[in-house]
Order: C-alpha cells, then sequence, then structure tokens
C-alpha cells in the first residue's frame, strides 16, 4: 500500500503499522511529541467579505461591511487591480479610475481614520475611485448617497502611511476561509494499523525571518528541546507559554497569515509564542520572527497539552557552555570566523558570544567567544516537579531560560556557605513563595532560594556539607526552596566575594 509521511511518498506492506511508516521513511520525532495522522481529507470553502490588496507598498487587508454599496463593490472589484495613486494627502490616499456603476453626489462629509470609500473623480460617474482615509476630516469625494463608505482597513495599516503618488494596486484577492472536514487524530502509538491512502505528519518545518533576529533567537530558545508544547490553542493559533513572562523587543510587523510565527512583546501574554492556524491582521504588540514552510497539517491536529517536532531553519548557533575547541570546531564548519577572549588553554568553556543571536552571527560571518577555564563552569541539576515556580524566577534571573549557561555572582561566604546574588532582581513580578521546604536534614550541594519568610527573599545558596538546622541560602528550613543540586561540588571549594561563577544546567 502507498501512505506519505511527511509529503514524501512511501510503499507498505500490507498490514504495516505506523512504526514501519516512520522507519522506511527515515524518521524519528522527539519523545513525547505527536504525531498526525489523517485518515480521509475533504475541505468546504467559506464566504467570507475580507479582501487582500496587494501594493507596491505591501498589502492591506479590507473588510466590507453592510451599507448598500456591496453589489458595487463586487462589480468593480476585477477592474481596481493595476489602478495607480491618483492623489495622496495627509488626509487620504486614492487609487482610480475605474468604472464602478454608482451615481455621484456633490455633498461633503465626515470620514473617519481606516475607513474606504468609493467615490468619483470630477464627479463623473464612469471615473471611480478608492479613497483609503487616513486621518478624521470632512470632504467631497464625488461619493454616492450615504458617504460611500463599503469597507474599513483591518490589516496592513502601516503600509498605507506609506503610500504616495506613483504606487500602485496590483491586485485584489479574495480572503477565503476553508471549514475542514477532515478524517484525522494525533497519536503516540506506533503500533496502531496503517490504511492505502493515510497521510502522516511526524514534525513542523519553520523558516525565520531576518527582519527579527532577537525574536527568531527567542524561538530557537524555545524549541531547544526539538519540540513545541501547546499551551492554549484557538481557532485561528496555536500558542506555547514556555517563554511566557520573558521579555522581548519588537521588531517585525506584518499580516499574521497561516502559517505565521509571532511572538506578544507587550501586554498580557508577553513570551507566548504563536503559530497561526488561518489570516489574522497585523497587530503591533505581536513581532512576527517566522513562517512555517512544511507541516501545516500537524499544526491544525495538536490540541493543548501536547507537544509537536519542530525543526528551525538556520540551525541555532549556541556556543556557551561547549568547550572552546568545540565551538572552534562548529564555527570552521558553517564558514564562521571566530574571535576568542579570555582563557584559551586545555579546557577552555565557552561562557558568552558576541552577536547574540545566530542571524546576526550569519549576517556578519563572525562570532567573539569568551571562553572560562573549566574550574568556574558548575554544572547543576534542577528539580523541576519539586519547585516549577521558584525554578521560574531561578531561571529567570540567571538568564537559564534562553541559554544554557548563566552567571552567578558571589554575594557572600561563611561557615561552609556560599550565598549568591543574582544579577537580575525579578522580585517584584516573580513570586517566591514556600516551595520544597526541607524536612530533613539537607545534604551537601543542595542549591536553594530564599523565599517570602526570610529577610532576605531571592539568595541562591549552597552548603558544601551536610546541614541539620539551616538551609543552603543560610535560612530556617521554612524560608528555604530546594530547587536543584550541584554536580561538581568541588569547583566552589575556593570561591569568594566578588567572584563570578557560571553554572550549566545538566538535563
Amino acid at each position: 500500500m502507498k501512505v506519505t509521511v511527511d509529503e514524501e511518498e512511501c510503499l507498505l506492506p500490507d498490514g504495516a503499522t505506523l512504526g514501519d511508516a516512520l522507519k522506511a521513511a527515515g524518521v524519528d520525532p522527539q519523545a513525547g511529541s505527536v504525531i498526525g495522522v489523517v485518515v480521509g481529507r475533504g475541505e468546504k470553502a467559506k464566504e467570507t467579505n475580507s479582501y487582500w490588496l496587494e501594493t507596491t507598498k505591501g498589502k492591506m487587508r479590507i473588510e466590507v461591511i453592510e451599507g448598500g454599496l456591496e453589489e458595487a463593490w463586487h462589480g468593480c472589484v476585477g477592474s481596481i487591480g493595476g489602478s495607480s495613486a491618483l492623489w495622496s494627502s495627509q488626509d487620504a490616499v486614492s487609487f482610480g479610475t475605474f468604472p464602478a456603476g454608482i451615481a455621484p453626489g456633490r455633498a461633503a462629509h465626515e470620514y473617519n481614520r481606516w475607513e474606504v470609500v468609493l467615490g468619483t473623480s470630477g464627479f463623473e460617474a464612469d471615473r471611480s475611485q478608492l479613497i483609503i482615509i487616513l486621518r478624521r476630516h470632512s470632504a467631497a469625494y464625488g461619493a454616492p448617497e450615504g458617504r460611500g463608505v463599503f469597507a474599513r482597513v483591518v490589516g496592513g495599516k502601516s503600509t498605507i502611511d506609506r503610500l504616495d503618488e506613483g504606487d500602485r494596486i496590483l491586485g485584489v484577492e479574495p480572503i477565503v476561509e476553508w471549514e475542514d472536514l477532515t478524517d484525522k487524530m494525533v497519536t503516540q502509538d506506533r503500533s496502531i494499523p496503517l490504511s492505502e491512502g493515510m497521510e502522516i505528519f511526524t514534525r513542523v518545518w519553520v523558516d525565520l525571518t531576518d527582519e527579527a533576529p532577537h525574536g527568531a533567537e527567542f524561538f530557537l530558545a524555545s524549541a531547544m528541546s526539538g519540540t513545541f508544547v501547546v499551551a492554549a490553542l484557538s481557532s485561528s493559533y496555536i500558542a506555547s507559554d514556555l517563554l511566557l513572562g520573558e521579555p522581548i523587543e519588537f521588531e517585525h510587523r506584518e499580516p499574521r497569515l497561516e502559517g505565521s510565527v509571532s511572538i506578544r512583546t507587550k501586554g498580557r501574554g508577553l513570551g507566548r509564542i504563536f503559530i497561526y492556524k488561518a489570516d489574522r491582521t497585523s497587530h503591533p504588540n505581536h513581532s512576527v520572527v517566522g513562517r512555517v514552510q512544511k507541516g501545516m497539517d500537524l499544526v491544525k491536529l495538536v490540541e493543548p497539552g501536547q507537544a509537536i517536532s519542530v525543526t528551525v531553519r538556520p540551525e541555532r548557533i549556541m556556543l556557551m557552555g561547549r568547550q572552546l575547541s568545540e565551538a572552534r570546531a562548529t564555527l570552521e564548519d558553517r564558514g564562521i570566523v571566530a574571535d576568542i577572549e579570555g582563557f584559551q588553554g586545555d579546557g577552555a568553556m565557552v561562557i558568552g558570544q558576541d552577536p547574540g543571536t545566530t542571524l546576526e552571527i550569519l549576517a556578519k560571518g563572525r562570532v567573539s567567544l569568551k571562553a572560562i577555564e573549566a574550574d568556574r563552569l558548575v554544572a547543576i541539576e534542577l528539580f523541576d516537579d519539586l519547585a516549577p515556580k521558584t525554578l521560574d524566577y531561578f531561571r529567570h534571573v540567571v538568564g537559564l531560560k534562553e541559554r544554557p549557561v548563566g552567571p552567578l555572582p558571589v554575594f557572600f561566604v561563611y561557615e561552609n556557605t556560599v550565598l549568591f546574588q543574582p544579577t537580575v532582581d525579578a522580585r517584584r513580578y516573580k513570586e517566591l513563595l514556600p516551595e520544597n521546604k526541607p524536612t530533613e536534614p539537607v545534604p551537601a550541594g543542595m542549591i536553594a532560594v530564599s523565599n517570602q519568610v526570610a529577610k532576605k527573599i531571592g539568595l541562591v545558596g549552597v552548603k558544601m556539607i551536610e546541614d541539620r538546622r539551616f538551609g543552603p541560602s543560610g535560612e530556617k528550613f521554612e524560608a528555604t526552596n530546594i530547587i536543584g543540586r550541584v554536580l561538581d561540588l568541588e569547583k566552589l571549594n575556593a570561591a569568594k566575594e566578588g567572584d563570578t561563577i557560571y553554572v550549566l544546567e545538566v538535563k
């Protein structure tokens, strides 16, 4: 029988299973991710009143409104493509002319920003014009009775501000939404039997945009494990909250078309990452960072709480936490020149890179690496199941949410206790309620954060010996949140106030 795996045909014997298909295709999704299976496919068009206007300065989306001009619009829409800007002012921009079959009027009317008007040039019925309103004003545009407003701009508004005389409307395209009638499922069971014509989807491929290097790196960081974990969905998107609350700058605004990847950069949901299943307009708080090139069927099948495998292009350049020799070899393979700062002897470890984003490194073809002695890089294991809320704070202040390595400045050393003061202060918006408090003697090497019961909230501490009375941050047990352990404790023996220790999270 014949099936497809990620859109590639695959011939299998009768009775083959999903696992057989994956093996024959040579694919292996990430552990814990779901696989999409489409048994039968069908879609039905659903009419909308939305249109894309493609101009020489970009696209804009309009939505036709009720008002009596719908028939006139549908009659002339095929003639608008190729229209040039007749005039442009601070108030409006006009394109034409074309026949629209409207009766011109000479009265002046009030118009509001983003309204779209059918008017006439010189009050001549056979010379209609499409006018986009840029700001509130009053004017006579030869519009028919009722102001001539037939639509509103709902997307690509930044395009309009750039339009001027000489620009053209290249085409007008109706936006068609589709109702999915597909017989489908997602599964992790590789033993399910297959039948002729089944379609299998194992992962999503995302291409990043050069217009948003920092947002692209943010997305790459979220996909470090090779998966996109779905926290929420709607009819138009799936969303990941892996980096929810982490700050990210706005870089690139464009319509969020099907397959677009965007990041919320302000307001509620800061740091949430979206993949769109349906076209939506641009938004000033959504920075578009990439686009799905393959695997949209899997995006449309997945449910909240499930993970999908994701491949991001270009591959991330993250060298922090790696041996300097290994980092140099990686860069050489990709044709990138490395400038080295700091220690370069045997066992040197990379703890910094500049530029910090993959796209900037690729654009420059050069990167500066900062390296230190291996005994200054301390490996740690973190207890996600026991202290998730405290670890949200810890990873944020140390920088481990987006990078594998982060700095911990030594604040104080006393009586076999090393205290650290993170450089980032997140205590104002990251709660540190008691969590995973010790009830028995604390073994040497445990890592703790002092919670809200303590006088010094947010301090990070490590005990070099077992302690029956106080936690690793020097507080009583009720003020101590245990978050993990140091894997090579001997590296902290020589730590002193003013030093900076770098930690590497080992998973």
